[in-house]
């Protein structure tokens, strides 16, 4: 029987603008997992938070669904798309209106057991 080695969790419409998340996710690109899971702790971004969350399904999917060991786990793939933008409006002086556009981003992490 073929052992999988690769899992992954993703996050659709997140709503956080895809160029923040990159931010964050560039820290964390090719670590362990356990060592990713401390660096997203203690990151003051917005974006973190959401990621670390990400990561932890990731981790919870590995471990349950595909009986690897969660020592070896490293992040072999993360990235963040852009996803579909909200659209509002803004009341501004002498009748006229602008724009707010509220962005989502889609979300990826692929984790991969190192042999």
């Amino acid at each position: 029987m073929e052992q999988v080695t690769q899992a992954s969790a993703k996050l659709s419409y997140a709503r956080i603008s895809s160029r923040k998340v990159k931010t964050v996710i560039d820290l964390i690109r090719n670590k362990n997992v356990g060592e990713a899971m401390a660096i997203l702790k203690f990151t003051p971004k917005s974006a973190a938070e959401i990621v670390e969350k990400l990561l932890a399904s990731a981790i919870a999917n590995a471990e349950n669904n595909f009986g690897m060991d969660t020592e070896k786990l490293y992040v072999a793939e993360i990235y963040a798309n852009q996803g579909p933008t909200l659209k509002r409006v803004r009341p501004r002086a002498q009748g006229r209106a602008f724009r707010i556009r509220k962005r989502t981003s889609h979300i990826t992490v692929v984790l991969k057991e190192k042999e």
